[in-house]
């Protein structure tokens, strides 16, 4: 997250040259000569070297006056992550940005109390959070936002026929007169001159949209842990074994919306290809902002594998598979306590079964929904019980429903962290393996480590010692800040079930 001044600019003309997949999303090229901005994989014709300015992010460039290109579309480019764990200022603008991004938190209020929302949520001042914005990425936090949402409106306006007033209200601004004003200062064009033709569509089959992501990416991997850990009804992989298909609720606005998705992955293009259903079309980009954490596509395998790749070097291409629903994962992070995979599938096909509701969908692998917050908050010891749920696990999935529905506990990548570990562990049979498994999958942190794991254990080579756990977290800081991503590894290459929970 470097200021463009900060940019090696001969290293990112040679890639722009090379239009290297793996380079996408890290910087944006901006083409004096036409006033246009593109990603690194652009298909154009090269511009000369004495025309290029370089940007570690689009706020930056559309803030210098570039309008992102049509070609290539900027939207479609993953997103920069740059972690750490040590610099103050980083890691406030990591936060900060994850908040951001989130389109659930895309509110027009005319921007001074969202800064002031976002300053007191991570607790600085609003003053404070703006020059670091400004000495990290050379734009403030409400530039950033406006960026994020134009191109959000824009990747809608160009892949669907949403009407234009939807789009508007689905990026986050209040009115359509603000979305026009916003379009033509940024972009010097009025929203429908971004409409591309598009096939009339088959009524029930969805919209598609187009999400990009970075080499390598293990798709087999990643779709075959999911694969073992599939709910019939609730989800599917094809045959083939490229396309995830998965029934979804979200509550957004006080209203809940329901309905499905598949995901196929477009290897040759580095691109996932997604078709939602009709009835989630009003909030498209929270879909899009879910999809992209459960499947990891916006993590940058360079700065992973500089960390990882001694240890683990088969596994160059792995992510950390996350969850539409982070209460879901949290609910089947405490079903795979202490049993094996296949174990805690079952239990978890009997809950949904038992308080799941039906859904209806043009896939014969999607018919149910897993069930609802408050649904399991009422749910009685021997209602769980007769399902072989233990009590202290019954306790666990009840404290978790009651915490989610009642206390408002956020299980996604925006949450504070430490507070939710701290938040979680305070709850009826939830210990440290348990939040940091949620913390690595649902709250997407990329340094969660379980470490009283077994099956990280024995491949640690600890698994015998006096105090294993202990062991392994000593040996586990040289993989900081991408511990989650080497727990992924370190499963992936000892080919264990754990026993510890490694089943969720």
């Amino acid at each position: 997250m470097n200021r463009s001044d900060r940019i090696d600019e001969d290293a990112c003309y040679r890639a722009l040259c090379s239009h290297d997949a793996r380079f996408d999303g890290q910087f944006f090229t901006a083409v004096t000569s036409t006033g246009i901005y593109c990603r690194p994989v652009c298909r154009v014709r090269t511009p000369r070297r004495e025309n290029c300015r370089f940007f570690a992010h689009a706020a930056q460039a559309e803030q210098a006056g570039f309008r992102p290109c049509l070609r290539c579309r900027p939207e479609l480019a993953p997103r920069e992550r740059h972690w750490s764990t040590e610099d103050a200022s980083t890691i406030l603008v990591q936060q900060a940005t994850l908040w951001l991004d989130d389109p659930q938190h895309w509110q027009d209020d005319d921007g001074g109390a969202m800064g002031e929302r976002l300053a007191a949520r991570l607790g600085v001042s609003d003053r404070h959070l703006r020059r670091v914005f400004e000495e990290r990425l050379g734009v403030s936090p409400l530039q950033y936002l406006l960026t994020r949402k134009l191109l959000t409106a824009k990747q809608l306006l160009a892949d669907t026929d949403l009407p234009v007033t939807q789009i508007a209200l689905a990026s986050g601004f209040a009115s359509v007169r603000r979305f026009n004003a916003a379009f033509l200062e940024h972009y010097r064009l009025n929203p429908t001159q971004l409409r591309r033709e598009t096939a009339t569509r088959d009524t029930g089959q969805g919209t598609a949209v187009r999400l990009g992501y970075r080499p390598p990416y293990d798709v087999a991997a990643t779709l075959g842990f999911f694969r073992q850990r599939l709910i019939d009804g609730v989800a599917f992989i094809d045959e083939q074994g490229l396309r995830l298909g998965q029934t979804l609720r979200m509550e957004l606005g006080g209203r809940t919306h329901t309905g499905w998705l598949v995901a196929g992955f477009d290897e040759a293009r580095s691109q996932l290809e997604l078709r939602v259903s009709d009835d989630l079309r009003e909030v498209l980009p929270q879909v899009i902002h879910r999809l992209r954490a459960a499947l990891d596509l916006d993590a940058d395998p360079t700065a992973i594998n500089a960390v990882l790749h001694g240890a683990f070097p088969a596994g160059d291409g792995l992510r950390v598979p996350g969850a539409l629903d982070g209460f879901e994962l949290a609910v089947r992070a405490v079903l795979g306590q202490q049993i094996t995979v296949a174990a805690a599938r079952t239990l978890a096909q009997r809950l949904v079964n038992r308080f799941g509701e039906p859904i209806e969908t043009p896939h014969a692998g999607l018919s149910r929904l897993f069930p609802t917050p408050a649904a399991l908050a009422q749910a009685e010891g021997d209602g769980l019980g007769e399902l072989g749920i233990v009590r202290q696990r019954q306790a666990a999935i009840v404290a978790l429903a009651r915490g989610v529905a009642e206390q408002g506990l956020v299980l996604n990548g925006s949450a504070d962290v430490p507070a939710t570990l701290t938040a979680l562990k305070a709850m009826p049979g939830i210990g440290d393996w348990t939040a940091q498994y949620i913390a690595m999958r649902a709250l997407r942190w990329p340094d969660a480590f379980p470490a009283g794991d077994v099956a990280l254990h024995k491949v640690m080579g600890v698994r015998e010692n006096k105090h294993p756990a202990r062991e392994a977290e000593a040996a586990s800081l040289a993989w900081k800040p991408w511990r989650s991503y080497a727990v992924v590894r370190a499963w992936s290459a000892g080919h264990v079930v754990s026993s510890t929970g490694a089943s969720a």
